[in-house]
């Protein structure tokens, strides 16, 4: 069931996202009144354990009305909180559920409680208009801060450079929030650094701030000299039949540094890890989702290693993160 508020529960504010749930009892949306329409929408807590979202947000709101602060919001905001029981356990989703952010409309999750829930949200924010939306998110791997956008249009381009002029163009996977409200307003998902990282927090509130003072979104062309902009063209996945780990004593034994190849550009023959046995132990998607592992990535005499130069992003150590979702994408420069 999906919680829908027009003002922020008393105390609300003061909560740290682990304890949203008792005091939220599941998804909510609250649409809190500006000076100016359309409004801009925001989620946070897609992801349970990705919390700058809502410690940008609650800290931003202190100084509205809303929140008990002096200022009137500039605009209207909807916020959108999320999956706040696996939050409630500061875990990504919880055993049993799926992503938050792979059962929006366009997607390929079974239907279920969630999908229903996505749809009605995206249904209310399709019919009301919007000025932009604005998913955020947390790396669990050492990565820069970056936006993402699903249309190269100009008005996405200038949405996601007001947070940073590295940009990623992305259209798989499907189901994500970012895509489904591309098909009636400017969208982005935001990548804030890792989890508790103060910098991270102060960015994501100065970004959302500085959307809610924005009269419109410019729509002209930006030049390559105002973004670095990139195209996921594969998804890296590990089987879950194949045992893995960081280092030595595993059938598929990761450099314990992968990390550091997070938007690095890696020249073909770079090691990714260690392989017992003859079997690839990856799975690379294209774009189109075709089974390209063999144009990316061999084994050399047990070593894992590119075929080709690639560009990872969100490479991380978190083993249940890397089972939940994937290894790592692939990118290339778009132009």
């Amino acid at each position: 069931m999906l919680n829908e508020l027009n003002q922020i529960p008393r105390g609300l504010l003061e909560l740290q996202s682990h304890q949203l749930a008792d005091a939220l009892q599941g998804p909510t949306l609250i649409t809190l009144q500006g000076m100016r329409e359309p409004a801009l929408f925001v989620s946070v807590l897609l992801h349970g354990n990705e919390t700058t979202g809502w410690e940008a947000v609650r800290r931003l709101l202190q100084d509205y009305t809303p929140g008990g602060g002096e200022r009137p919001l500039p605009r209207t905001l909807v916020l959108f909180i999320g999956n706040v029981d696996a939050a409630r356990h500061q875990l990504r989703r919880m055993d049993g559920q799926p992503d938050y952010n792979r059962t929006w409309p366009g997607g390929k999750a079974d239907a279920c409680a969630e999908t229903r829930l996505m749809d009605q949200v995206t249904a209310l924010m399709r019919q009301r208009g919007l000025f932009a939306s604005i998913d955020i998110h947390n790396n669990t791997g050492l990565n820069p801060h970056y936006a993402c956008v699903n249309v190269v249009g100009n008005s996405f381009l200038r949405l996601a450079t007001l947070f940073s002029r590295l940009v990623i163009y992305f259209i798989r996977p499907r189901g994500v929030q970012s895509l489904a409200f591309a098909e009636f307003c400017p969208s982005v998902t935001i990548e804030c650094g890792k989890v508790g990282d103060e910098a991270g927090i102060r960015h994501t509130q100065e970004f959302v701030e500085a959307c809610l003072h924005l009269h419109d979104l410019p729509n002209d062309t930006l030049s390559h000299t105002q973004v670095d902009l990139f195209h996921t063209v594969a998804t890296v996945k590990i089987p879950a039949h194949i045992e893995f780990g960081f280092g030595e004593h595993h059938l598929l034994g990761l450099d314990p540094r992968l990390e550091r190849f997070n938007f690095s550009e890696l020249p073909a023959g770079t090691h990714w890890g260690d392989v017992l046995g003859e079997e690839m132990p990856l799975v690379v998607t294209s774009e189109s989702g075709e089974i390209v592992t063999s144009d990316f990535f061999e084994l050399q005499q047990g070593r894992l290693v590119n075929r080709l130069p690639v560009m990872p992003s969100m490479l991380t150590r978190d083993e249940r993160v890397i089972r939940q979702d994937c290894l790592c994408y692939l990118m290339e420069r778009y132009t």
